[in-house]
């Protein structure tokens, strides 16, 4: 085949955002990839139908990879997922939100390798590079930049309520982090690999798991490597990527030091000032009303797109506008006035802490509740309109397993009954995909089979001397872990939203059913809920981002065993940065994990760690629930799964255009728990961008609009990173910094 041009336009950066860390909701144009996909071969000029259950079809310039699995894509993979990873930390602890390394990796690793390979006398850094070396690097990122989703909800919570003793800081627990980080991490890695062959061959077709992201990562790398045209774009990619992160870290570290003119802009302050401090704005400024410029945040704006976006904004708007005033007003909660004995400024109240010992709440812990029961509401009835889908995967599990053991006892000579029986139920269509990758290019049995043996073992040790867990809680956690893995890889292959929130959820909830009535201490019972719920979560989450790296590779080719190993080599480098990064923020900004400076001024909303504490102390007998609240909650979450089933089942067939037009209930609940609308007016403002830009410009769009806000996201990441070092030298922006322009002269 001359030339492979896809003449069908799609968003490839659907599902690279993770809200809250533990999900991803449906985005812009999810669905648009399909089975099959129109190509036109350049040579004849013809259009066919390309299978998307099969290996891609690639360029005829591109040579046979004699061993993808190199030096340089390793490395390069590893140092692209460590950024990643650094970004995802300062953004889950910020707004709860995180990116996937995938696409990251496989724009920003082919530049680098593409440049490598023209030093073809230098050993190692030089010689050919082709799709699969390319689908190697974006798997060691992944593993890289994996498991942050711990770091910016379930451990931190630990230590904001107490649970790991008093004057325990992440710098003295780093052990016992860095183990729960390993047990995570390889639990996830071990016991994806069978999964492997399941979902990405033998049920896909019947399925229709088309995996939407990583088939368009995989497209995206496909058509970088298509000849000279395909590489001219991929640099266009790169150049823009690169300019996009450079300025977004510039931008960012240069902001501490002039916050209020580079980075927050108070236009409600500027009022007050201009006024000569005798107007009503601080009224509104007291609520959060002011733009940030966070690249970041406009970056993810452009991936979500209108839809999430105007619902996060509305969520807020709603949250901060409108409830919070109305409660305040009849005194069903209370704001904090921040500086009582200065006349300037006296009006200044803040309305987002978290102090649980008064007796009124703030607006923010009574929206802490709806917004979580949103959340899981939503989640929830997502996985469970998706019934058949589970039925039919649970079904085909089982034969294909007896199939699998029928096989291996009739090449040994041996026969048995049952599983010959339950295999003969299987029917052969013809249509069944066929793996591309040999024997010797498998991962071996006894290589996850051992591994996930040893793994379990030493889980079982860690948690139960450090982290205080029965050995018997610590299987039912990797047995929910695998389970969850099951559901949301399925569920995510289908709709392109994996439902780890449910997952994670769900699993605090068990465990606050197993530990009640056990004899626990409650800040026992909250640290096993905790310790388990990220030991489940964090389990499905790496393996549900691994099994997308197989899809990726399985359609260009790469061996499973040389990926499985990049995936390996990531992981493992991801089990001591991620703990190193999260000791790093905590030790510059404490208040991310210190109960005493939970209501201090804090950088970092910290929204999931608030959620994940919160379900922890209402599972555990210990969460004080507003009555008001609490009926508020209950109403929105029927009314988040009203929508759910209304959707699944009405809004179908010609009436499926109505969708779009649906709020994203999960944008309106992170918008409900992160304690200021900043973060929805940066997003919006991003969508319009994207919106605009697409509609006048498609073809520029594909080219530029991932790489742009993924080099905005990575960027800033990285910059909240120098940040923090700058924090911990005593040279950042609160020493030699100005706070012109910001309220009471301090943003």
């Amino acid at each position: 085949m001359a030339n492979v041009e896809e003449k069908k336009s799609f968003d490839a950066s659907a599902a690279n955002m993770r809200p809250f860390s533990e999900s991803t909701p449906a985005y812009e144009n999810a669905y648009d990839v399909k089975e099959k996909m129109s190509v036109e071969v350049e040579s004849t000029g013809e259009v066919e139908e390309e299978d998307l259950f099969a290996p891609l079809k690639m360029d005829a310039s591109v040579v046979h990879e004699e061993n993808p699995l190199t030096i340089r894509a390793v490395v390069t993979g590893i140092v692209l997922g460590c950024l990643v990873s650094a970004s995802n930390l300062y953004l889950g602890l910020k707004t709860g939100f995180t990116f996937s390394a995938n696409m990251f990796g496989a724009i920003f690793g082919y530049g680098i390798v593409k440049m490598m390979s023209k030093s073809s006398q230098v050993p190692i850094i030089g010689g050919a590079f082709g799709p699969q070396e390319n689908s190697i690097i974006q798997a060691a990122a992944t593993g890289a930049g994996g498991i942050s989703g711990i770091f910016v909800a379930g451990i931190p919570a630990m230590y904001r309520l107490g649970t790991m003793g008093e004057d325990a800081t992440p710098q003295k627990d780093i052990g016992a982090i860095f183990t729960i980080t390993l047990v995570c991490s390889f639990l996830g890695l071990f016991y994806v690999t069978p999964l492997r062959k399941f979902f990405v061959v033998q049920v896909a077709r019947e399925l229709k798991l088309v995996f939407p992201t990583p088939t368009a990562v995989a497209l995206t790398i496909r058509s970088m490597h298509a000849g000279a045209a395909g590489s001219i774009e991929a640099m266009k990619k790169l150049k823009c990527l690169g300019l996009a992160f450079g300025a977004a870290l510039a931008q960012r570290v240069g902001s501490y030091y002039a916050i209020g003119i580079l980075y927050d802009w108070h236009p409600f302050t500027w009022i007050h000032i201009w006024s000569g401090y005798k107007s009503w704005a601080l009224n509104i400024e007291s609520w959060g009303w002011y733009f940030e410029w966070t690249p970041a945040f406009i970056g993810s704006g452009i991936l979500i797109g209108l839809n999430p976006a105007i619902s996060m904004f509305l969520g807020s708007f709603l949250a901060w506008g409108v409830i919070g005033p109305v409660l305040v007003h009849y005194g069903e909660c209370v704001g904090h006035q921040l500086y009582p004995d200065d006349p300037h400024w006296d009006s200044l109240y803040t309305f987002f802490l978290l102090n649980l010992k008064e007796a009124t709440p703030s607006p923010r812990y009574w929206l802490l509740w709806p917004g979580v029961m949103v959340m899981v509401c939503s989640s929830m009835a997502e996985l469970f309109v998706q019934y058949k889908v589970i039925w039919f995967g649970l079904k085909s599990s089982w034969q294909q397993t007896c199939v699998s053991i029928n096989d291996t006892l009739v090449a040994r000579g041996k026969t048995n009954g049952f599983f010959s029986k339950q295999a003969a139920k299987v029917v052969r269509t013809g249509e069944e995909v066929e793996d591309p990758a040999k024997a010797n290019e498998q991962v071996k049995h006894w290589h996850w089979i051992v591994g996930l043996l040893v793994t379990l073992v030493v889980a079982m040790i860690i948690f139960h001397f450090q982290w205080d867990m029965h050995p018997g809680l610590t299987i039912l956690a990797v047995i929910l872990a695998f389970l969850f893995s099951f559901l949301a890889i399925q569920i995510g292959a289908v709709t392109d939203s994996t439902p780890l929130t449910a997952a994670s959820k769900a699993s605090q909830l068990v465990f606050g059913g197993a530990t009640q009535h056990s004899g626990f201490t409650p800040q026992h019972a909250q640290k096993i809920n905790l310790a388990a719920g990220g030991l489940a979560s964090g389990g499905a989450d790496v393996a549900t981002s691994l099994v997308s790296d197989f899809r990726t590779g399985f359609l260009l080719g790469t061996p499973p065993l040389k990926q499985w190993i990049a995936q390996a080599i990531g992981t493992f480098v991801a089990v001591w940065l991620a703990p190193g990064l999260f000791v790093l923020f905590t030790k510059a900004y404490p208040c991310i994990y210190d109960p005493n400076l939970v209501d201090a001024h804090c950088a970092f909303g910290v929204p999931s760690v608030s959620a994940w504490a919160a379900v922890a102390q209402a599972v555990t007998g210990e969460g004080h629930i507003p009555l008001t609240s609490g009926i508020f909650a209950i109403v929105m979450g029927v009314v988040s799964i009203i929508q759910v089933v209304f959707r699944h089942y009405y809004l179908v067939g010609e009436r499926e255009k109505w969708r779009e037009w649906l709020p994203n209930w999960g944008a309106i609940a992170l918008s409900w728990v992160i304690p200021a609308p900043v973060f929805a007016n940066a997003a919006l403002l991003g969508a319009i961008i994207a919106a605009i830009w697409r509609k006048y410009s498609m073809r520029t769009w594909d080219i530029y609009g991932y790489a742009l806000a993924a080099g905005l996201i990575a960027g800033e990441g990285l910059g909240g990173v120098v940040g923090a070092i700058l924090t911990l030298a005593g040279v950042d922006g609160s020493v030699y910094g100005s706070n012109i322009a910001c309220p009471a002269n301090s943003c």
